[in-house]
């Protein structure tokens, strides 16, 4: 069973990379190219930005 995948444009590199066909507004990617992690966007068509540093809330 080999898992379908699409492709889509690395925003870092402008690079295609493929990414699993199931993918969902929201989600992490592991970029293959840069091992930046990237969060999709849309889904159709697919389109990726870098995702946000996550940053501490200590409830200020």
């Amino acid at each position: 069973m080999s898992e379908e995948t699409i492709t889509a444009e690395d925003p870092i590199t402008g690079e295609a990379i493929e990414i699993p066909a199931d993918v969902e507004v929201g989600e992490i990617i592991d970029s293959p190219i840069t091992g930046a992690e990237l969060e999709v966007v849309a889904v159709d068509p697919v389109a990726l930005e870098e995702a946000p540093e996550l940053e501490e809330d200590w409830g200020e």
